[in-house]
This record gives C-alpha cells, sequence and structure tokens, in this order.
C-alpha cells in the first residue's frame, strides 16, 4: 500500500509551513498529512499587544497558552494520528529542526507506528542532549545565537520561548534571513516569517529521549542534509548521522543531500518532494 507522509514542523512553526510541500506531493500522487504540535496552528497564543502597533511590556507579559507543555505531549498528540493513519497504510513520518526532538522520542515510545523515520535537517540526538550538542565545535558554524535580538520574553518567567517575529529592526531582521534563508528573496524571507508564531515550548528532551537502539533503532530511517544550512550545521548533522550508525550499525541511515538553506526545502520543495516520492 502506499504511505502517508506525516509531516511534523520545527519551532515556532506549524502546519501551515508545509503546504507547499504538500502540493508538490499531491501532484506526484501521494498523500500527505501535516501536524500541528499541541499549542501550535489555531492552538497558538497571539497576544494583541504582538499586532501593530506593538506594545513589548505587554507582549512579554501575556501568557502562553503553550506553558506546560512538554515533549512527552507532543508524542502522545503524534502517536494518536499515526493510529489513525495507519489504519489507510504505511507511515513515513518527517521531522524538520527542532521536530526532530519529538520524532526521535516518538521512535523510541511507539516504534510500531513508524514505517521510516526521515530527518530534514533535524535534531536527533543519540549520545548527548541538545544542550550539550551546542557546545560542540560542530555547532559552532550555526549563526542562531545572532537571532535572539528577537527573544521577546523570559522564558523562565513565562514558561515558553516568546519571540517577536514582528520585528521591524533591519539588523535583527538580517539575523534571522541569514539564519533561514540566505540566499531567498527578501518577499520569500517575509511571508515565510509571517508563517511563524510567537511561541514555542520550553522542553526540547534531555537523556532520556536520546535514540534508543532497541526501538528506534530498529525502524528505517532516512537523513536529508541540507548543506547550506547556517543554523543547523551540515557538521552537526553529519554527527548526527555517525552517532545514529555507529548506535545500530545493521540500520544506518540513508543519506541525502540538498544544496538548500534551512527553511528553503519548505519554500521551494521540488527537490525534498523527489527525495520523498522515491521512498513510495
Amino acid at each position: 500500500m502506499a504511505p502517508t507522509f506525516v509531516l511534523i514542523h520545527g519551532s515556532n512553526s506549524n502546519s501551515f509551513a508545509w503546504a507547499p510541500l504538500q502540493r508538490e506531493l499531491a501532484l506526484l500522487g501521494h498523500r500527505s498529512l501535516a501536524v500541528d504540535l499541541p499549542g501550535h496552528g489555531f492552538e497558538a497564543t497571539v497576544p494583541a499587544a504582538y499586532q501593530a502597533p506593538q506594545d513589548a511590556a505587554a507582549f512579554a507579559a501575556a501568557p502562553s497558552g503553550i506553558a506546560g507543555v512538554t515533549l512527552a505531549d507532543n508524542v502522545e498528540h503524534v502517536a494518536a494520528l499515526l493510529r489513525r493513519v495507519r489504519e489507510h497504510g504505511p507511515a513515513v513520518v518527517l521531522a524538520h529542526s527542532r521536530g526532530g526532538t519529538t520524532l526521535t522520542a516518538l521512535g523510541n515510545a511507539h516504534p510500531d507506528l513508524i514505517d521510516r523515520m526521515v530527518y530534514l535537517s533535524a535534531w536527533c540526538c543519540v549520545d548527548r542532549t541538545p544542550g550539550e550538542y551546542m557546545e560542540l565545535p560542530e555547532y559552532a558554524p550555526s549563526v542562531l545565537g545572532e537571532t535572539m535580538g528577537v527573544l521577546a520574553a523570559n522564558p523562565a518567567e513565562l514558561g515558553a520561548i516568546r519571540m517577536n517575529w514582528r520585528t521591524a529592526d533591519p539588523v535583527h531582521l538580517a539575523a534571522l534571513k541569514k539564519s533561514m534563508l540566505a540566499d531567498g528573496t527578501d518577499d520569500e524571507f517575509l511571508t515565510f516569517l509571517n508563517s511563524l508564531q510567537p511561541d514555542e515550548n520550553l522542553d526540547a528532551g534531555g537523556p532520556e529521549d536520546r535514540a534508543e537502539a532497541e526501538t528506534w533503532g530498529r525502524i528505517p530511517r532516512t537523513y536529508i542534509r541540507l548543506a547550506r544550512d547556517t543554523s543547523m550545521p551540515v557538521e552537526l548533522q553529519d554527527l548526527f548521522i555517525k552517532e545514529a550508525d555507529a548506535l545500530t550499525p545493521d540500520n544506518r541511515f540513508d543519506v541525502h543531500t540538498l544544496e538548500a538553506a534551512h527553511v528553503e526545502p519548505l519554500i521551494r520543495p521540488a527537490g525534498l518532494a523527489a527525495i520523498l516520492a522515491s521512498m513510495a
């Protein structure tokens, strides 16, 4: 039976970001389902102070509906969807960026619900926690640190990560474009930026959410490297692949490479769609 491609978004994103890829997949004759993780999509918190004119103090203080949402909540939400998807055939689950933490934890907890995992320049923690990977030389080329000027509130006080994507500061906008879509047009970049939601949950996983050989390790898996990614450096992507292959040498990553920036396959998805179609 033909698979359904189940798509897990990255940080501060939602199912809307997958529309171009879903169009390409449909034109190639494939089913897909774009997931909104808990607190995302139409469940997102968008304070009135986020609108124009912005009130920075009120925006920082407005309660977040995603506060308290955990990685375990993400996993069980996707697992419930996969049980329904697999009534109609296999499920190929793709995660982008931070969505990889959900995919790994899902593979640990529910390996029988996934027929193939696909990491698109996504976190795939094996030997370390996300914070520990960020201390390594492989992460050093990342420019994400330059984007922290759009952090809009104290995460510890808010219980969530709140970002002001609607900033008009040219320095902040330049840093964001460099991290997401350096070679894209300004219109492409701003359109994507306006698809993001302000809040993301704090729980990105820890030692208990590293890939487990007995469960996650038995699922066929693919890693799609993004060679021009300045957020998730290709050196870090390669480390994830190396560590995972060492964990389960008899079940190694099937590796593909796209010459693309971090969000470019979401905007220009033909190459990504072709890779996915080859799996079907």
